[in-house]
């Protein structure tokens, strides 16, 4: 299984990377921003897991993926929000664009475990 992981925050990175990798991961790419990122997957194609943060600069978390869903080549790849973005209008927002799971910042590893298997990615860090 890969995954990116965006987050303009570097300590957030390591964070998602480190709880993905127990969970039986490999992290494929980090991008700081969705510009970074939109050139990554262009370049690698898509992965099994992106994981992305709303507020970020040069393109937000929630603009990439609306451009990400409007791309056929990566229709399979599940997305989760993970996002200090905790209103509901948000929420609906995220969901209505074509992320997959939502999971709102600062939240436990169980709580993301939980994420992954409502995925369907077994929990192999339980």
């Amino acid at each position: 299984m890969r995954a990116i992981v965006v987050d303009d925050s570097q300590a957030m990175r390591s964070l998602l990377k480190s709880v993905l990798e127990d969970a039986g991961f490999e992290i494929a790419a980090e991008a700081g921003n969705g510009k970074e990122a939109l050139e990554v997957l262009e370049r690698t194609g898509p992965v099994d897991l992106m994981l992305l943060d709303w507020n970020m600069p040069v393109m937000s978390g929630i603009d990439l993926l609306e451009k990400v869903r409007s791309d056929a080549t990566f229709g399979p790849m599940l997305t989760m929000m993970v996002t200090t973005e905790a209103e509901a209008p948000q929420i609906l927002r995220a969901i209505e664009a074509g992320a997959d799971e939502y999971l709102i910042k600062p939240f436990s590893k169980r709580a993301m475990r939980e994420k992954l298997r409502l995925l369907g990615f077994a929990d192999d860090a339980a």
